[in-house]
């Protein structure tokens, strides 16, 4: 194990968590402080178990250890993979007594949460992220939840973990398309709240790129620090949090469209957030230099500058509409108002929301 290990809060009073950060991690760090009861129910997937199971199960010496293995893929983020995890709790018997561990990426850390959330009205559970996307952002909030055919995450549930474990090793293993997509939120936290943090990445997202264990260190720490200190402040979103979602709503809409597992998340909130960008300075919210910036830093991440081919404004408009942050029917979007600073408005002009949406969808 490094010594180099880090480690925030997430301040919650009496819910508050910490973010173990570190290589070397799993199967080395004993996680058995978190654990309610005797008894722990890994949760993972077909990718990750050959991979990380056994080591995982070494973090908690003492107990024991069933593990249910799921399909791979967000397209599996539904009531019937759901139901699997219900099945293997109660084959083995677990009780209120029990903790689920989330073994895997996004999908994995929203259906354990979710299980955990609902099983016998709530049981605990832990988080161990092996993507960058989850170490840097779905593993640590306490969303859960699966998607519906008609919108993503449209059910679930908040329910925070006991602890989040983010071993940096398990990125030397991750399959190419998941860097960038996870790149995509670490860049969201540079531009919606932190413009020191965007300069850094400006001069290291390179560096990301081609794993070196330094800078993505760095990017995850500071990613999860300003996640922790939003979800602090605002847990259950009902204002300050609704920042982190800048590009979501564009993006969520071409998940939707494209079928769920053909475009990764991050891939898609990178589409949706030059989509924001660009309508943020249509609006004349940002500058142009700002924008071209910004849009750079995103195509530096290697990330899809256009939504799927076919996608037509109508088709964003008819999904967008059924997004879980829009608030008495009308179209709430995350916009910036400068590079550091978002904005959460429904109050813009629809024909500059055509516009963007006409140019995006043009060049298609």
């Amino acid at each position: 194990m490094s010594d180099s290990v880090r480690q925030l809060e997430v301040g919650l009073g009496e819910r508050s968590y910490p973010i173990i950060i570190g290589r070397g991690l799993l199967g080395v760090r004993d996680l058995t402080p978190f654990v309610v009861g005797d008894r722990v129910m890994i949760v993972t997937n077909e990718t990750v178990a050959p991979l990380y199971l056994a080591q995982a199960k070494g973090c908690f010496p003492g107990k024991k250890i069933d593990s249910v293995i799921l399909p791979d893929g967000e397209q599996y983020k539904d009531w019937k993979t759901l139901n699997l995890i219900f099945d293997a709790l109660l084959e083995n018997k677990h009780s209120r007594k029990t903790t689920l561990v989330a073994l895997g990426g996004g999908v994995i850390g929203d259906m354990a949460g979710f299980a955990a959330a609902s099983y016998q009205r709530g049981v605990a559970f832990i988080q161990i992220p092996t993507t960058l996307l989850s170490q840097v952002d779905s593993s640590v909030g306490g969303k859960t939840g699966i998607n519906h055919p008609l919108g993503k995450n449209m059910i679930g549930a908040f329910h925070q973990p006991e602890a989040v474990l983010i071993d940096t090793d398990t990125l030397e293993t991750l399959p190419a398309r998941e860097l960038p997509a996870g790149l995509a939120e670490v860049i969201k936290y540079g531009l919606i709240r932190d413009q020191a943090f965007l300069v850094w990445l400006e001069s290291s997202v390179e560096a990301i790129t081609r794993l070196d264990k330094a800078a993505l260190a760095e990017a995850i720490y500071r990613s999860c620090a300003c996640k922790a200190e939003v979800v602090s402040q605002d847990e259950r979103e009902g204002g300050l949090r609704a920042i982190l979602n800048l590009g979501h709503t564009f993006g969520h809409a071409i998940e939707t469209h494209a079928g769920y597992g053909h475009w990764l998340h991050g891939e898609a909130v990178g589409t949706g957030m030059l989509m924001a960008l660009d309508l943020s300075t249509r609006l004349g919210l940002i500058s142009e230099t700002d924008h071209r910036r910004a849009e750079d830093l995103i195509l530096r991440a290697k990330l899809p500058a256009k939504p799927p081919e076919g996608m037509t404004p109508d088709r964003f408009l008819e999904l967008m509409a059924v997004d879980k942050k829009n608030v008495t029917g009308d179209l709430r979007l995350v916009l910036l108002q400068a590079l550091g600073a978002a904005v959460i408005t429904s109050e813009f002009d629809s024909e500059h929301l055509q516009a963007t949406l006409g140019y995006f969808c043009r060049t298609a």
